[in-house]
């Protein structure tokens, strides 16, 4: 969800305190999805266990949560230091920045601390298994920048949005806290289903003047997840009964549902959601449009998912290769979601471009150790030698017998 990602979202926020919370500037709107990240300059050194190669100043951690978020849904065990670098982000008090270059050096109130950033890091460290400490500590700081509503801005401090809380609860989800004050903070950014165009759709914010809502694409992808307690890299969720009705919504699973009524709606046709940015005009918008297919797939609107996943498996190559490994994890969540194969998401191989813009991983699903037979399913590779060995035996065995057979007679 590139809001999360937007280096002016960044630039408009205010220092904050290693765990201090402090005012700041809020956009009012989403950025654009499928913007990549600034490519680095000459000075910039990418350390060797970060993937990507672009600036990471804005997206480090985010980017690098999201690849090993992704490896670990396709069976694919991530190399040692990839997952060095992330755990050596991390700051004493729990929190994460958006990157650090020199992770050897403490954090201090120059720190700009990141709720995104810290919560992908919380989502990727747990399923990974093994980070118990570092999930729990970041886990407790995000709790402790809770803004009074129960939601969560980008940087502490700022008013609550559908994004940052929505990512947030999938962190504390993972961690085993309760989620359900954040949820109501979503369930109040929803859009009511007797407003005409928007109807059922998430905002980021209320307008800051009016205070009306507005529907928001980006917010919507992420909130539907959220009000869901799923995390960036949700599983199939089980078929909608609800179909594509919208229904003005109390409890958070009801607006979970009418946001994906509204991006099913809004992908009908072209297939894309189309980005936002002045002067736009129609030009498609990669991220926005992977993040609403993994969220009608999570919600179980898997039929309403399959024409902009379609377009996605045919046009998203090239998108995902300018854009790295956030990109490339993003249509892996939405293929994951929707049951789809993410080795061969139209003629690309998803798991192995992502692979490519990192350290090498430590294994390979489906290489040495496994192999998978026509129908899809895994066979392990020694099963197939204990049952060439037991084959051996018997053979040998009724050899023995005929000959014992021969000396009889």
């Amino acid at each position: 969800m590139t809001l999360r990602r937007s280096a002016a979202t960044v630039l408009v926020a205010s220092a904050v305190l290693c765990g201090a919370a402090a005012p700041m500037a809020q956009a009012d709107d989403a950025s654009p999805a499928g913007s990549a990240a600034p490519s680095a300059s000459p000075s910039v050194v990418i350390p060797s266990g970060l993937y990507g190669k672009k600036d990471p100043k804005f997206d480090g951690v985010w980017r690098q949560s999201l690849a090993l978020l992704a490896q670990h849904t396709v069976d694919v065990q991530p190399a040692a230091k990839a997952v060095g670098w992330l755990t050596a982000q991390q700051c004493a008090n729990g929190g994460f920045a958006s990157f650090r270059a020199d992770p050897a050096k403490p954090c201090d109130d120059r720190t700009l601390l990141d709720t995104n950033a810290t919560a992908a890091a919380v989502q990727a460290l747990d399923a990974l298994g093994g980070h118990d400490t570092a999930v729990r500590k970041g886990a407790d700081w995000l709790k402790s920048v809770a803004n009074k509503d129960g939601g969560w801005s980008y940087n502490p401090g700022g008013a609550s949005d559908a994004n940052s809380t929505s990512v947030v609860i999938g962190a504390l989800a993972a961690a085993g806290d309760p989620t359900g004050d954040a949820k109501k903070v979503l369930v109040s950014l929803s859009i009511p289903c007797d407003t005409g165009p928007g109807a059922g759709a998430f905002a980021y914010q209320p307008d800051k003047k009016s205070k009306k809502l507005y529907p928001n694409a980006d917010a919507t992808g992420a909130a539907v997840l959220g009000a869901l307690g799923a995390g960036l890299a949700p599983d199939p969720g089980d078929r909608d009964a609800g179909g594509t009705g919208c229904n003005n919504a109390s409890m958070p699973a009801q607006a979970a549902h009418n946001g994906a009524t509204y991006l099913a709606g809004a992908t009908a046709g072209k297939s894309y959601l189309k980005a936002e940015m002045p002067g736009a005009e129609d030009q498609p918008d990669f991220g926005n449009t992977a993040d609403a297919v993994t969220a009608l797939g999570a919600d179980g609107l898997a039929a309403q998912a399959r024409q902009p996943l379609a377009w996605l498996e045919q046009n998203a190559a090239s998108w995902a290769k300018d854009g790295g490994p956030a990109a490339y994890a993003q249509l892996i969540f939405a293929a994951h979601a929707n049951k789809a194969d993410p080795r061969a998401f139209g003629t690309t191989d998803l798991v192995k471009g992502l692979n490519a813009t990192g350290p090498a991983p430590a294994s390979l699903h489906g290489s040495s150790v496994q192999k998978q037979d026509k129908s899809g399913s895994s066979i392990n590779i020694w099963w197939i030698v204990a049952i060439g060995l037991v084959a051996g035996i018997g053979v040998g065995f009724l050899m023995s017998m005929l000959r014992g057979r021969k000396r009889q007679r």
